[in-house]
């Protein structure tokens, strides 16, 4: 039988969340969304704590380039007037893809981007976007547990979100469903399908001051 997850070991030791979101160099929240969304393992002491061991921590920096996707989102800036847009993707071609559509946006939008769940994560961790477009279908996260994790916190609830999958509405009905607010894509989803949502969105905000729509 194997041991509990809370077990102590010299070798590997066990860290509380604060201690590997800052061995992580992330946010608190971070590493709570992540441990919630199943993307770094935890278990419980008997005292219900949360515990994460050293070596998942490791493994998690090692295979996302965690430490190096921190000081590069480090530099976003909080209380942009424009309209946060984060985009996960499953690949660099469909990340460059989505972002060349939206270039033309303009000023409008503040982009940032992942092309892999990990990195996405952190991204989610840091700032909360206006708007979150993301593949369902990542190697490294299951875009269901993700969303259905970001719909249970009370900081994500004013997040709009745009789900592009391969996936038929039965297999995702048979999944459980989606979030209402989240709307879904099917591919082939061309990238100036995405570009439309996003400014269908700005619309329906409507942010005239900001940004600088003309009547």
């Amino acid at each position: 039988m194997s041991r509990p997850h809370f077990a102590q070991d010299p070798v590997d030791p066990l860290l509380t969340t604060r201690e590997a979101a800052l061995r992580l160099g992330v946010s608190l929240r971070t590493v709570q969304l992540w441990v919630e969304a199943g993307t770094l393992p935890a278990g419980r002491t008997p005292g219900g704590h949360r515990r994460i061991r050293l070596s998942a921590v490791e493994a998690l920096a090692q295979r996302s380039g965690l430490r190096a996707a921190a000081e590069s989102s480090a530099s976003v800036a909080g209380g942009n007037s424009t309209l946060d847009v984060l985009l996960i993707a499953a690949s660099v071609d469909q990340l460059q893809a989505w972002q060349d559509a939206l270039q033309s946006l303009g000023p409008q939008i503040s982009l940032r981007g992942a092309n892999n769940g990990y990195t996405g994560m952190l991204q989610l961790g840091r700032k909360v976007p206006d708007l979150l477009i993301t593949d369902l279908s990542m190697p490294d996260i299951d875009g269901y547990a993700m969303l259905l994790t970001l719909a249970s916190l009370n900081d994500y609830a004013a997040m709009r979100v745009l789900a592009i999958t391969a996936q038929t509405p039965q297999y995702i009905a048979e999944r459980g469903g989606l979030p209402e607010r989240v709307r879904v894509l099917h591919q082939p989803a061309p990238a100036q399908a995405v570009r439309s949502w996003v400014d269908n969105e700005l619309g329906r905000l409507a942010r005239p001051a900001k940004l600088g729509v003309v009547t």
